[in-house]
Order: structure tokens, then sequence, then C-alpha cells
């Protein structure tokens, strides 16, 4: 009897151990990578094969090729073997302060603003989010590329970034005039002045070159980052770089930059439209003097077309019309004075 009860709990524990605790599930916003023996289950394919690789460097391509692996979706229960483990990914949207350090929590300023410096050698405070998530299709490189890829990806984000505003130089546009001033030569010939005099105020001020042009800045790290999805299996949905703070010794100094820029653009703004005004005035002058010079022609275009005809009616009649002109200016006229001849 004994024998058999040390059975039987053996045979219950077994069941318990391995058969019932082998089933699990797995949640909407989850994907789950099975292993066995620490060998995830592959298919036969790489990260090559995917569009995303396209966003590797030619010399990227061999470092980061990973395997495809069996992806779990969502439902259940499903089994494992006690030989076997499950690895449960979330894949939901997650938001991050761009500012924190996972590796050094207090580095940042405690994680609340990332500094980085301008071309101008000007020290700045960034603040702003990141929104990333999971990549489905890369979950090798999420599980078992890197030791924690979100660390990963957060210093390649930032390193990026960082670089970039050290370089960035905002895209020069040439002044856009109206339709009808723009086809004027001389309105024309003015552009590289009013150019040369809008830029010449903020030239060497980065900053003012990156708050500006913050929504470019942001879709160029959206672009820098579309390779994360094949390094470390993390999917960048956006970056939002919400401001950009000078440091307080220069704030005033830049404020009044700013103040001379804004006044000096108003006043070309109103340059600009005097311009275009008086062209328009004037366009509308000749073409006004034009008209009235057209019904001046017309009535002797019409006179002239009527002594024609009655030129070829007869020799005669042309004589008839001068006399029948002057007799109705006679009828009109209160007094003549006619010339005798004494002849």
């Amino acid at each position: 009897m004994v024998l058999l009860g040390i059975i039987i709990g053996l045979v219950g524990w077994f069941l318990v151990r391995y058969l019932v605790a082998g089933l699990y599930t797995v949640n909407q916003n989850e994907r789950a990578v099975k292993t066995s023996f620490g060998r995830a289950e592959r298919l036969p394919k790489t990260t090559l094969e995917d569009p995303f690789s396209e966003y590797l460097r030619p010399d990227e391509r061999a470092r980061y090729t990973y395997p495809q692996v069996r992806v779990i979706l969502p439902g259940g229960p499903y089994f494992k073997w006690p030989w076997e483990r499950v690895y449960k990914v979330p894949v939901a949207t997650q938001t991050m302060n761009m500012a924190v350090d996972l590796a050094d929590p207090t580095a940042n300023r405690n994680g609340t603003i990332l500094e980085a410096v301008t071309k101008d050698q000007l020290n700045i405070g960034l603040t702003g989010q990141i929104r990333y998530r999971a990549c489905e299709r890369n979950l090798y490189a999420y599980l078992f590329g890197v030791k924690q890829p979100i660390v990963h990806v957060m210093a390649y984000f930032v390193s990026i970034l960082r670089e970039r505003i050290a370089n960035f130089e905002a895209p020069h546009h040439a002044p856009q005039l109206p339709d009808k001033a723009a086809g004027d030569p001389k309105t024309t010939q003015l552009l590289p002045e009013i150019a040369s005099a809008d830029s010449s105020i903020v030239t060497g001020v980065s900053i003012n070159d990156l708050r500006k042009n913050l929504r470019d800045l942001n879709e160029l790290m959206d672009r820098e980052c579309l390779s994360s999805e094949a390094r470390y299996g993390i999917t960048f949905d956006a970056s939002l770089i919400t401001g950009i703070d000078p440091p307080q010794e220069v704030e005033s100094a830049l404020a009044a930059i700013n103040t001379a820029h804004n006044h000096v653009s108003s006043d070309i703004s109103l340059a600009q439209a005097a311009a275009d005004q008086k062209i328009v005035q004037s366009r509308r002058a000749v073409e006004i003097e034009t008209l009235k010079a057209q019904a001046e022609v017309e009535p002797l275009k019409a006179l002239a077309d009527q002594l024609t005809d009655l030129k070829r009616s007869g020799p005669e009649s042309l004589a008839i019309y001068v006399r029948n002109v002057r007799l109705k200016l006679f009828s009109q006229a209160q007094r003549i004075i006619m010339e005798v001849n004494h002849d």
C-alpha cells in the first residue's frame, strides 16, 4: 500500500508539474517565442529578406543578420514540454521620455532634460518623448540579439540626435512673391538682396534654425531610426521633440536677436506688399490708357472706312458728303463768319 501511494503521488506530481503547468496562453497585446533547449523555433529565412533590412548600410547587413523565428499569436491554451521555454513580448506601443537613461537614472538631470551642443557651441536642453514597440517580424533580435534592446535603442537614438543637432542647417528658401509681382524683371532682381537681408540677422544662431524647423528635425530622426527594426527588433513609431531651450545666460540676448529679426522681416514683407501694389497699379493705368487710345482711334477708323466707300460710289459723292456736313454745322451755329471775295 505504501509503495502504491508513492507511485500514485509520483504520477500526480508528474501530471501537475509537467502537464498542467505546461499549459499557457498569450494575451492580445503579446507575442510569444518558444525555445527548445535554448534554441528558438526558426523559419527557413533571415531578416535580410524582410523589407526593413533595406535601411541598413551595406557594411551592417552581415552584422545584423538574424534568423526569423516562429511567432506564437494571441490565444491558447498552448502546451510546452519541460525542456521548452516560452518568451512573451509585449507589442503595445510604449512612450518614454527621451532624456531617460535606463542604465543610469541620475543622468540627464534625473531623466528630465537631454543636453546637446549646436554647431555654434551652444549648450541646449531638449525635452520630448519617443514612442516605440517591439517588432513582431524581428523578435529574435529583441530577445536574443542584445541583452537590453531598449537601452541600446535609446543610446542609438541619442547619439544620432546629438550628431544631427551639432551639424543641423536650416533649409534656405527664397522669399515668395505674389504671382503678379513674380513676373516683373525688376522685382526678380531684388530677390537675392531680400534673402540676404532676411538671413543676415540670424547668421550663427543655430537654435533659431532648430526651433523653426522642429518638424523637419523630428522627421529626420524618424528616417534615421528606420533601421532600428533590423538592428534591435524595436520599431520607432515617432520621435516628438517638444522643447529646445538655450542656457539661461543667453536667453535675453537670443530674445533680442529674434525681436530684431521679426522687425526686419515685417519691414521686408511691407516693402514687398507696397512694391506689388505699385506694380499692379501701374499695369492697370497702362491698361486704362490703352483702352482710351483705342476708343479715340475707333471713330477715326470708322470715318475713314465711310469716306472710302463714298469715294468708290462716284467722284461727286465725296463733295456731296462734305456739303451735307457743312450744312449740318451751319444749322447748329448761331453766328457764321464768311470770307467775301471782292473779285
